[in-house]
Order: C-alpha cells, then structure tokens, then sequence
C-alpha cells in the first residue's frame, strides 16, 4: 500500500505569490499543497499599506518595469500575461471589487485587505487546495537535480514540482527568516547580498524631532554623493524623533541601505517646497514681502512650510526667527533660501529587517527562467515574489510582481 502523499505542486510560503501560485495551478487541474511555516497564512498581506492592501498600479507595463530598475526587464513575460488589468479581472471573479481612487494606486474598494485574503482563500477551497499551516520545511527533496518533495518537521511529501515562495527578510514577526534563501543555495543557487528596504531612517541632526507635528508632500529626496548624485525619490514626507519616514523614504531606503553599509553614513538634500528652486522661493518671498514689509523670518517662512520647521530652518541660517525679514542681511537671506531648495540632512542607520517591508536583493535572476519562473539549476524548482533579486517602490509595484509571477510559476511551464 503506497501511503506517500503526492502532489503536482507543492508551495511554500503562503503569501501574495504564493497563494496566486496554489491557485492557477488548481485552475489547471492540478493536485496542489501549500505548506505555511505560521499558524495562518497571508500574515504579511494582512499588514500591507498599512492594512488597505495597495494591490497594483494602474502604469503601463514599460513604466511600471522601468520602476525596478536595470532588472525590470525580467518580469516583461509575467506582465505580458498578468498585468494589473488581469490581476483586477481575477479579483473581480473572486467576489473583490477594486478600484483607483487616485487614478493610479489600485485598492479593493473595502481598503482592507482582510477582503483579499478571504477571497483568495475562498477561491483555494473552492479549487480544492490543500491548505497546511504551522508546517516548517527544512529541505527540499531531490534527486540528481529533479525536485521529488520536501521535508518539514514532522513529515515529508512529494511532488515533482516545487514552489519556493518564503519572501524576503523583511518582517521577521510575520515569518521571514531567510529560508528559503538557504534551501535555493543548497540546491546551487546563487543568492545576492540581501539589505533591508522600505523603511524609516535614522539621521544624524537632531532638529528633526521638533517638526514631527506634520506631513510635508511632494518631496523630493537626492542622494548627495557625487557617484550617486542621480538617487532619487519623491513623496510625502514625515519627521520623527531620531530621523524621517514617509513614502519618499521608504522609496529611497531600498537604493540608500547598500550605501550605508559602504559609506557609514549618507548624505541627502531634501526639497521640502513642493519642488520650487531658489528663483522661485525668491520671488515668491518678495511677493509675500511686498504685501507685508513688516512680516517677520519666521511668518515668512512659514507661507511655505509648517511653523515647526520654518522655525528649525531658520536656526539653521543663523537668523533670529522673530526678526524682522527686512532687517535680516543679504547673506543670510541667500542662505535661508538656498535651505528652502534644498535642506541637507545625513542619514545614519536604520532598524534592520526588523521595520522592513521588503528585501533589496534574494536569488540570482540569472539562474531563473523569466518565461516560467523555473530554477535553470533543478528540474522542477520554481520561484515567486520577493525570494527573488528584484524589488520595486511603494505604490503596488511589489503585490503586483507577487501576483504576476505567482501566476507565470502556477502555470507549471517547462522550460525549453
């Protein structure tokens, strides 16, 4: 009596990519398992966007891969066959309406991302998905370079198709841990030098932490070394006590964490003035001056900024904030509006994986087959999400890569 369990398909990981992975390929009439390490499955889903679950963005597909940078090319298959256009179809099938309120960012209309989880695994039953949690796998099963299983801590299963789909690094609480890094390395792949992203940041003035009161939009952060002067991020923007978060960050924190480890500590030049550059603030100060001779630094300061940080970047200038602008030298004019185009912070650190959503970095996309997500190094070994070396900004870029690769792997294509 044969009392092994097999499977067409066995995933591990039960996220974004994974869950898509589990599905399309029960579409195909598939027998699938899905093993999760935690007790319930979708745990980091449950906490993206802060709970609203930002599935996609409404890009084309060429803008949305140039997003990713010099590696976005690689998910030109995956879009082709799953864009955000097809991903809002299948959410349509499952019962999940969504919609985008800014024209751009894709939410389910009841912004929770509760009602995605559910649908998706609603739509797993239905399929009839094998669903098993608190299940750790240690190792995957193969023989001369064929996947056969794999192993957790209390049994083993079979199929001659696996699907690692662990995640990255980022929010260790919600299961990451690098597993499934080391399970791709044990069967020869190669793994990147990972880095947290996606974060908040640490800076070294103390300033900061007296303008936490407000949310600056349209920021534009560059990176002020020479040999990375072209870094660039824009968005809302958010003091804290010891540094600064916000959209614009969490963007820039994905290319500034490699940085730091080599440089120690960052320099950045922030535009806090919704993109104006010095002849603009000049002008618009002299506007504001002619119709109020007698407004002081700070009231001035503040027709274009928060009172908090008019106040800080006055200090800044070496001028008395209560003073009188017209009082105020033609030096130290210059310098408060040279401030106002761009305030130079220096960024020191960050809290690790610990607060990052995402990973910069994972398995050698090299070692991957773009056209079905399968391992070029073991028969039957697929990847999906962000196990993988390629990681976008906020905005839906990265539950979209999820999902679209997800599907691709699902599809259970072989290479040629």
């Amino acid at each position: 009596m044969n009392l092994k369990k097999e499977y067409d398909l066995i995933v591990v990981g039960g996220g974004a990519s994974g869950m898509m992975a589990a599905i399309t390929a029960a579409r195909e009439d598939k027998k699938v398992l899905l093993l999760e390490k935690l007790s319930q499955i979708g745990a980091k889903l449950k906490a993206t966007g802060g709970g609203r679950c930002n599935l996609t963005n409404t890009l084309s597909n060429e803008d949305f891969m140039a997003k990713f940078g010099r590696n976005g090319r690689f998910m030109q298959d995956a879009l082709k066959e799953f864009d955000h256009k097809d991903l809002m179809h299948f959410f349509k099938e499952i019962g999940v309406d969504t919609h985008a309120p800014d024209g751009f960012r894709v939410f389910p209309t009841s912004h929770s991302s509760q009602t995605i989880i559910k649908a998706l695994i609603n739509e797993m039953q239905r399929l009839g998905v094998e669903i098993l949690t608190s299940q750790k796998v240690e190792k995957i099963v193969y023989v001369q370079n064929q996947t056969e299983g794999v192993k957790t801590e209390k049994e083993t299963f079979y199929a001659k198709n696996v699907l690692i789909a662990t995640g990255g690094l980022g929010y260790p609480t919600l299961g990451a841990e690098g597993d499934g890094h080391e399970m791709a390395k044990e069967l020869g792949h190669k793994v990147t030098e990972l880095y947290p992203a996606m974060m908040p940041l640490f800076v070294k003035e103390s300033w900061v932490a007296n303008c936490r009161a407000d949310t600056i939009a349209k920021v534009e952060l560059r990176v002020a070394l020479k040999k990375h002067s072209k870094l660039r991020a824009h968005g809302d923007l958010i003091f804290t006590k010891g540094g600064i978060r916000g959209p614009v960050v969490l963007d820039a924190a994905r290319e500034l964490t490699p940085l730091l480890e080599r440089y120690g500590e960052v320099p950045i030049l922030l535009n806090l003035t919704k993109g104006m550059n010095e002849e603009q603030i000049s002008n618009h100060l002299k506007e504001v001056l002619s119709k109020t001779p007698h407004i002081t630094t700070l009231e001035l300061l503040n027709t274009l900024l928060p009172l908090p940080l008019s106040q800080e970047l006055s200090l800044l200038a070496q001028t008395e904030p209560q003073m009188k602008y017209g009082k105020i030298t033609g030096l130290q004019k210059a310098k408060l509006t040279a401030l106002l185009a761009w305030t130079p912070l220096t960024v020191t650190g960050h809290e690790g994986f610990k607060m990052a959503m995402i990973t910069n970095g994972g398995i050698d996309l090299k070692e991957i087959d773009p056209k079905t997500m399968q391992s070029k190094v073991t028969k039957g070994l697929y990847f999906c999400g962000e196990i993988m070396n390629l990681d976008g900004p906020c905005g839906g870029y990265n539950l979209q890569w999820s999902f679209a690769s997800g599907h691709i792997a699902g599809l259970l294509r072989k290479s040629t």
